[in-house]
C-alpha cells in the first residue's frame, strides 16, 4: 500500500517539473497568447515613421479594443486604437486629406497611422514623458496639462493615485502595466 503512495506521488512530482520545465523552455510562446502583436507590419512602420516606441503601441491597442478593428466606445471612439472623430478628423486635417471620413477609423492601416502620429505629437508636447502622454492620449492633453500646470498630478509614475479621473488612473496603470509586458516579453 506505502509502494503504491509512494509511486504515485513520485508521478505527480515528476508531471510537476515535467509541466515546469516545459512552461519556462516554452515561455515567449505561450505568454505571447495574451500579449500578441495584431497588425505587425502596420504598426511597426507607423511607429518607425513617427518614432513611438512599438510596443507602446501594442500596448494601448491591447487597453483601448482587445485588438478588434471594429471597437466602438460609447463615447463615439473608433477603432484599435480608438481614436474619438474629431482628433481624427484634426489629424487628418494636419495631413491635408481632404476625403478624410471617420468610417476609416476602423482601418487597420489608418486607425494606428493617426494614432502613432498622435502619440508623437503628445510626446512632443510632454517631453516623452510616458505616463503624462498615455493619461493625455486618455483624458486629452488640454485636461492633462491643467493637470500638471495646478499640480493637481506630477506626470509621475510613482503619483498615479493623484490623477483626479479614477478611468485616467486605472487607464494609465494599465497601459503601463502592458508596455512593461510588451517590452519584457518582445525586447
Amino acid at each position: 500500500m506505502r509502494l503504491k503512495a509512494r509511486n504515485r506521488l513520485s508521478i505527480i512530482l515528476w508531471s510537476g517539473i515535467l509541466l515546469f520545465l516545459v512552461a519556462v523552455l516554452t515561455f515567449p510562446q505561450w505568454i505571447t497568447i495574451f500579449y500578441p502583436q495584431p497588425h505587425q507590419e502596420e504598426v511597426l512602420t507607423a511607429a518607425a515613421e513617427t518614432q513611438i516606441d512599438p510596443w507602446l503601441v501594442f500596448a494601448i491597442m491591447r487597453a483601448e479594443s482587445k485588438y478588434q478593428t471594429g471597437a466602438q466606445s460609447s463615447a463615439g471612439a473608433k477603432g484599435l486604437m480608438q481614436i474619438m472623430p474629431e482628433t481624427a478628423e484634426w489629424i487628418a486635417s494636419k495631413h491635408d486629406i481632404a476625403d478624410f471620413n471617420i468610417e476609416q477609423l476602423h482601418d487597420p492601416e489608418t486607425n494606428i497611422k493617426f494614432a502613432c502620429w498622435y502619440l508623437a505629437d503628445l510626446e512632443q508636447e510632454f517631453n516623452g514623458e510616458t505616463p503624462v502622454v498615455i493619461a493625455a492620449y486618455n483624458a486629452g492633453r488640454g485636461t492633462v496639462n491643467k493637470w500638471l500646470e495646478q499640480n493637481v498630478w506630477d506626470g509621475s509614475r510613482e503619483s498615479l493615485e493623484q490623477i483626479p479621473f479614477k478611468e485616467t488612473r486605472e487607464y494609465v496603470a494599465n497601459v503601463l502595466k502592458n508596455y512593461e509586458a510588451y517590452q519584457a516579453i518582445y525586447d
